[in-house]
């Protein structure tokens, strides 16, 4: 960690989001009613890695999480485990990934009584086995409170990459004496599920762009179209031809450099930009465009000229790849 001192006591700059969500859920008397209670955050912590140890976006001293801290009866445990289970697998087919699950069960130095290990550890293979979904087992591997699920990402060199996590957590609720009124009456401490999809964000961003090679898939790329006009004098039906794509959600840009036409088209394809547009004097007389594709065989790049509406089509369909 990164620590300092002040007056005499020692601070550090927050290496995780956990305690954060502790607080927020004492902020008030809680009810079993309310729960589950899911909090979720994009939350900044710092990690003082070895200078060695440091890689481009892979690693790093300074990232955001995508935390989420879940807190809940024990009835409820199998049914959130799953919850998460499926947004996880839904997120990673959106983006293409092929992914393993490993069950990571208690280590030697750890925290907690075997019966509360045992009920964690059997509530993750439980959800699993209900879902009919398949993985091994990580013997020892699990955190120091609790037992966890890790998803293993592969990429398109074949390399893979712990990203999400769903961890069981009977200890952090009981060291921060968190609790909620049960159907009884009584005060009950509830049970915790820490859980990221993408783990780190800069690390996850390293991945897509090394698993697409930069080819971001149309729905996924910071620029879907390149606008480039053939002269100055097309600008005017550039800039219309951009708004109208920016009223339907595209993010769009158009090149206004005086150069030529050849020289933008490259620049285009080397920026990896799925669509580019062409616009000149045909093009405006008809009030059609000329698509070419980043994508396919050489030669068959060159979609033709059509209506913006046909244009339009395409994108919906390649945004919903």
């Amino acid at each position: 960690m990164y620590t300092t001192r002040i007056d005499e006591s020692e601070y550090a700059i927050k290496p995780m989001n956990c305690p954060g969500g502790m607080l927020v859920y004492k902020m008030e008397p809680r009810s079993y009613k309310e729960l589950p209670i899911r909090l979720g955050e994009l939350g900044l912590v710092h990690r003082h890695e070895k200078s060695g140890q440091l890689h481009g976006l892979m690693r790093v001293r300074c990232f955001t999480q995508d935390d989420a801290h879940i807190f809940m009866t024990a009835d409820q445990v199998e049914e959130e485990i799953q919850n998460v289970v499926r947004l996880i697998d839904e997120v990673y087919s959106r983006f293409g990934f092929a992914y393993h699950v490993e069950l990571s069960t208690r280590p030697e130095n750890s925290v907690g009584s075997e019966v509360e290990w045992e009920l964690a550890t059997n509530a993750l293979e439980n959800a699993m086995k209900k879902m009919n979904l398949s993985y091994s087992v990580n013997e020892g591997d699990g955190a120091f409170y609790g037992p966890k699920l890790d998803f293993h990402l592969k990429d398109s060199l074949g390399r893979t990459w712990q990203c999400g996590t769903i961890q069981l957590d009977f200890q952090l609720p009981q060291r921060f004496h968190a609790e909620y009124i049960g159907s009884d009456g009584e005060k009950h401490c509830p049970i915790l599920i820490h859980r990221v999809v993408f783990g780190s964000i800069e690390r996850f961003i390293g991945i897509l762009i090394e698993h697409y090679g930069g080819k971001f898939p149309t729905w996924l790329s910071p620029v879907q179209i390149k606008i480039l006009p053939v002269s100055d004098q097309f600008l005017p039906y550039g800039k219309e031809i951009m708004r109208q794509l920016q009223e339907q959600e595209i993010r769009v840009e158009i090149d206004e450099r005086k150069e030529k036409l050849g020289y933008k088209i490259r620049e285009a394809r080397l920026d990896k930009v799925p669509y580019m547009v062409i616009l000149g004097k045909k093009e405006q007389e008809n009030g059609t465009v000329t698509v070419r594709w980043r994508d396919g065989e050489e030669g068959k790049q060159d979609l033709g000229e059509m209506s913006l509406e046909k244009l339009l089509s395409i994108l919906e369909n390649q945004n919903q790849c």
